[in-house]
């Protein structure tokens, strides 16, 4: 009996026993609390009491952060925490960050910033009187000294990210505002040399190199290299449209700093980016109203003829300026070029009768143009104007007035040409082919949309072997324009992207060879998709020479001047060398090679 109340007792006392928290103002503990009014109370005393706590262990802190964090992105329209003080603890936490550097440096503290931050930019997100609430518990001028890189680029893309949504709102822009040209010059800097920076502090890094906080933070803890470097690319990206996202902010309204955003040379490195000129958030969209630069309008010409997402938006951009009297006439001559090609185009992005559009656009004094005193500059956007009105009402009153059995004789002469072309193809006779395409294309009706399609994509064909990509590029975008979908004659995509390819224009290349592949995935007629090696390698190209940090990889590789000169020193002293050898060969060898060689020539 005595030992059963043994065993009964050690089992008991082996057993978990509940642990009593002892901090006074623990923030788990109190988000336990089961009444809701005591425990609103507690977590505001906690956001009070969390700036200045005075112990050595602050792990807490990066918990308490952490948690909030998740809620943040979770739940950021949920009101509880941003009416209990969230913002004026956030906006104390990073303050105390960036002037307490042994604080910072202590424990795990050093992510406490980068946490409150974003926290302040998930809230900020949707909800205005959240924005009112934060910019009166001052979160303006800390978010100021993160993105003038007080900490590193991690806390600076945080911070870009927060002040954007407090400028997108009405009543919290002016706050913003207040230091309008420094956050432009700042934005405009990020958004230039993201990239590098990036590279520099961490991509370009060995692994061991690498910042530790900022690796936790990239992967969430989960490690490994390849993450690392993906994380941190998206990372960097999300820093550049950010940054942008921020200037527009500043653009869209038009302000004494207008023209400091839209600065020529600031403008020529934003066609650069990756759909920095066709991103709605961009602020050369608003720009290139009234700066124009001919660089600029080709980039966004570029992408109204590619398989970008932002397709819509490039040609909303040029349609805008080309209703704009002031900058029409500067315009026209490079946009009717590419636009010609998209007249023919149903619907885009759930929009319908875009080519219409762009005709009327286009035509709107067609007439001024072609008979009065109107002249354009350039001479292929007067033919280009020419073909549009022969297209869509010439043409279109002459089927009207044939007979069926003139459209009967025009459909067979159009299926008779179509084949003499294939032949001419096939034999080798390119040119000729062109010819015979070209003949079919001024016969076929407009109704044959089907055989229109064929004949542009196979003269694109020939183009592409008579090395002319910006016809290739024409036709092929015809082509598609006429098809359902833009992406849905998949011969058509590929050869545009072999064009592009030609042309030396990455990007616009890799987008067509992606949409070729997604086409092919989409028929029904193949039950097993396979991705054709010849678009794998295309793919693989163009991706290395779109790979953001390409242009930073190649400035730190660049060799110091004294590097050069080693290297050229070596160069000729090999040269030298080479040249004595040869010497010495001549002269003690010359005899026997010539009668090698006079004897291998009779035995021929």
């Amino acid at each position: 009996m005595e030992l059963h109340r043994q065993r009964n007792t050690t089992s008991c006392s082996r057993m978990p026993q509940k642990v009593t928290c002892t901090k006074p103002y623990c923030f788990f503990c109190s988000m336990n609390e089961q009444p809701p009014s005591l425990r609103r109370a507690k977590v505001a005393q906690c956001f009070k009491e969390l700036p200045l706590s005075r112990l050595r262990d602050d792990q807490e802190h990066v918990l308490v952060l952490s948690g909030l964090f998740n809620i943040a992105i979770k739940q950021p329209d949920d009101p509880e925490f941003p009416s209990l003080g969230i913002f004026e603890c956030m906006t104390k936490l990073i303050h105390k960050g960036i002037t307490d550097k042994e604080w910072l440096l202590r424990d795990q503290n050093i992510y406490i910033p980068y946490y409150a931050a974003h926290i302040i930019g998930s809230y900020t997100m949707n909800k205005a009187h959240f924005a009112e609430k934060a910019v009166k518990s001052g979160v303006v001028l800390p978010l100021m000294e993160l993105l003038r890189g007080k900490i590193s680029w991690v806390e600076e893309r945080v911070a870009v990210r927060a002040l954007g949504h407090l400028a997108s709102h009405d009543k919290t822009f002016e706050a913003v505002a207040l230091y309008e040209v420094e956050i432009i010059e700042l934005a405009k800097n990020i958004a230039c040399n993201c990239f590098e920076v990036v590279y520099e502090k961490f991509v370009g890094l060995k692994e061991k190199k690498r910042v530790k906080y900022h690796c936790d933070l990239l992967t969430r803890g989960l490690g490994g290299f390849e993450l690392e470097n993906r994380k941190a690319e998206e990372w960097a990206s999300q820093l550049q449209c950010w940054s942008l996202y921020l200037l527009n902010c500043f653009a869209c309204r038009e302000r004494s700093s207008f023209d400091l955003i839209c600065s020529q040379d600031f403008l020529k490195i934003v066609c650069g980016m990756w759909g920095g000129l066709a991103n709605h958030t961009s602020p050369a969209g608003i720009g290139l109203i009234r700066a124009f630069l001919k660089n600029v309008i080709e980039s966004v010409c570029n992408v109204s003829r590619s398989s970008d997402d932002w397709q819509y938006a490039a040609i909303d951009s040029l349609l805008l300026l080309l209703k704009d009297p002031d900058t029409r006439y500067e315009v026209i001559d490079i946009a009717a070029l590419f636009l010609v090609d998209l007249v023919e185009l149903k619907s885009l992005n759930g929009r319908e009768r875009v080519g219409e559009a762009i005709t009327q656009t286009l035509l709107q004094d067609y007439h001024k143009v072609k008979y009065g005193n109107l002249k354009l500059k350039s001479k292929k956007a007067g033919r280009a104007l020419d073909e549009i009105w022969d297209l869509k009402v010439q043409k279109r009153k002459k089927e009207k007035l044939m007979s069926d059995e003139e459209m009967k004789e025009n459909e067979l002469s159009v299926f008779m040409l179509k084949q003499q072309g294939n032949q001419e193809f096939w034999a080798g006779y390119i040119e000729e082919a062109v010819k015979k395409y070209s003949k079919a294309l001024d016969l076929c009706p407009l109704k044959m949309r089907k055989e229109r399609i064929v004949l542009y994509s196979n003269r694109a064909q020939c183009y592409l072997m008579l090395k002319k990509p910006e016809a290739a590029i024409s036709d092929t975008t015809r082509a598609l324009s006429l098809s359902k979908t833009m992406s849905s004659h998949s011969k058509s995509l590929w050869r545009r992207s072999q064009a592009y390819d030609m042309m030396g224009l990455a990007k616009e290349s890799l987008m067509d060879a992606l949409t070729f592949i997604g086409s092919r995935m989409k028929c029904k007629h193949t039950n097993r998709v396979k991705i054709p090696y010849y678009a794998a390698v295309m793919i693989n190209k163009q991706m290395n020479a779109t790979w953001p940090f390409i242009h930073a990889k190649s400035k730190m590789c660049k060799p110091s001047i004294i590097e050069e000169k080693l290297v050229e020193k070596t160069c000729r002293r090999r040269k030298l060398e080479k040249a004595r050898r040869k010497k010495k060969e001549v002269n003690f060898t010359g005899g026997a090679r010539l009668t090698v060689a006079h004897t291998g020539t009779v035995r021929d």
